[in-house]
């Protein structure tokens, strides 16, 4: 069964914490995949892996998703929300210091590329003071946008969310060539549709294999920091 904090009432929450739960946090972002895809689906995925790891290991909690990142290279898009790196970073640093009190290890569980230099400066200054704060991304071979992978995983999340007739390629060319026309001009410099790969062959069966990848790598990543224990009193 997998525990959300959400869920819980405080005596509830300090019981599990006493117990030496993990918290996973989804990190995501609103921001445009196409003209075929919600915004909210770097949200999806990090929200799915959290519970996937917590229904792989007990003593996970998951906590609300921050569904707000770094996404200024989608700017000029509608329906983009982006918070920008300082911000994000600063909202990382203060929510970890409180979740600190109660939790004492917490992995983030980042959904969105463009949030990975600003959570990597949050974490490196979380655990500068001594709070075991972990972040993890997705690893995987594929398009970057949008585009089969992301695709795939949206069906495999929710169809009834995934535009499939108005699905259609976008740039395809890889990262090392298009990546001073992004730092330049964002996603629209190089891509009108907003994708970055073909996401019309995707399939959810392709998207729930890649899920699986997913979630035993975030399983994998988190046994090697914390080794699943007795579950114990502090």
């Amino acid at each position: 069964m997998v525990e959300r904090v959400s869920d819980l009432a405080w005596p509830e929450v300090g019981a599990r914490a006493e117990r030496g739960v993990i918290l996973a946090v989804p990190v995501g972002s609103t921001e445009q995949h196409g003209p075929h895809l919600p915004l909210s689906t770097d949200t999806d995925i990090a929200v799915e892996l959290c519970r996937r790891l917590a229904e792989r290991r007990p003593d996970v909690l998951v906590a609300p998703a921050i569904p707000y990142g770094s996404s200024g290279e989608h700017a000029g898009f509608p329906g983009t929300l982006s918070i920008g790196q300082a911000a994000l970073e600063l909202l990382i640093v203060e929510l970890c210091r409180s979740a600190t009190a109660t939790f004492d290890r917490i992995v983030l569980v980042n959904g969105h590329g463009g949030n990975a230099a600003p959570l990597e400066r949050a974490v490196r200054l979380l655990r500068g003071e001594s709070r075991d704060v972990r972040l993890w991304g997705p690893r995987y071979q594929g398009d970057l946008h949008a585009g089969h992978c992301e695709t795939g995983m949206q069906l495999a999340l929710d169809p009834a969310r995934v535009r499939v007739a108005r699905a259609e390629a976008g740039d395809q060319r890889p990262l090392t060539e298009i990546f001073p026309l992004l730092a330049a001009g964002g996603v629209r410099a190089v891509s009108p549709n907003g994708v970055l790969g073909d996401p019309t062959h995707a399939t959810a069966a392709d998207g729930s294999r890649l899920l699986d990848e997913l979630a035993t790598q975030v399983e994998k990543d988190s046994r090697s920091w914390w080794p699943v224990e007795q579950i114990r009193h502090r």
